[in-house]
């Protein structure tokens, strides 16, 4: 019998499935709006490793949505605060935190590593693609979000191939990236297929490796980032079929 904390869950999975997850590593990269929620979420279902990254620290402009994002937090790190966090809901989780950026290099040494699911939380385009593209090339299966912003009706978020993905521009950027390096794109996606409400979207300055953010709402990424737990937690389990 688990811990009493996973009862509930395993009455839903059964022991087998729980001693399976138990087993298993994730990396989630990124601990914003959806990464922060599809960490949770996994942890809460009983994985046993996880690695999360995350260079950013808490501010004001986060907090309609983003899990760590308090007003007692800002300037914190969120990979640290998401440690704690964490470790609090499972205090025998095997946690590996990395608090940066992952840029071209470190996304090869970090994948040198075995993970049995990747969570793609990233933001940035290049960085992004580098994951994807690195992950897959290793073998790795990964879930990864395309955008939340812009976008407020949550019965049109689904899960696809990113092939199959529409009516995301993000996505869109992603498969013609992905094709230049001919990876495959037959891998699961979160994405919303509301067409974006373009004034929402404003050009910015001085944001690193951003030219324009969106407006967001507070559900929005959280529904992403659950929906990545659950492809994680069902493909890992057994019960995905994508």
């Amino acid at each position: 019998m688990h811990e009493e904390w996973l009862s509930r869950t395993e009455l839903l999975l059964g022991q087998e499935k729980l001693n399976c997850l138990k087993e298993k590593k994730v990396l989630v990269v990124g601990l914003g709006g959806v990464g922060s929620f599809a960490a949770e979420m996994i942890v809460r279902a009983g994985i046993g490793k996880m690695t999360i990254v995350d260079g950013d620290t808490v501010n004001t402009t986060n907090i309609n949505r983003q899990l760590p994002a308090l007003h007692s937090n800002i300037g914190k790190s969120k990979a640290q605060l998401m440690q704690d966090r964490l470790m609090d809901i499972n205090p025998c989780l095997e946690l590996e935190v990395i608090d940066e950026f992952l840029r071209d290099e470190r996304i090869e040494e970090v994948l040198n590593n075995h993970f049995d699911y990747v969570v793609d939380a990233i933001d940035t385009l290049s960085p992004k693609v580098n994951l994807i593209e690195k992950s897959l090339k290793r073998g790795f299966r990964i879930v990864s979000s395309m955008g939340a912003g812009a976008k407020i009706d949550p019965t049109k978020v689904h899960i696809a191939p990113l092939e199959k993905s529409f009516n995301c521009k993000l996505a869109l950027k992603v498969r013609k990236k992905l094709g230049k390096l001919k990876a495959d794109k037959n891998f699961p996606v979160v994405f919303s297929s509301e067409m974006a409400k373009m004034e929402s979207i404003v050009p910015v300055e001085g944001e690193q490796n951003k030219k324009t953010i969106a407006g967001t709402i507070s559900y929005m990424p959280a529904i992403f980032g659950m929906y990545c737990a659950s492809v994680v937690i069902r493909d890992l389990t057994g019960d995905f079929e994508n």
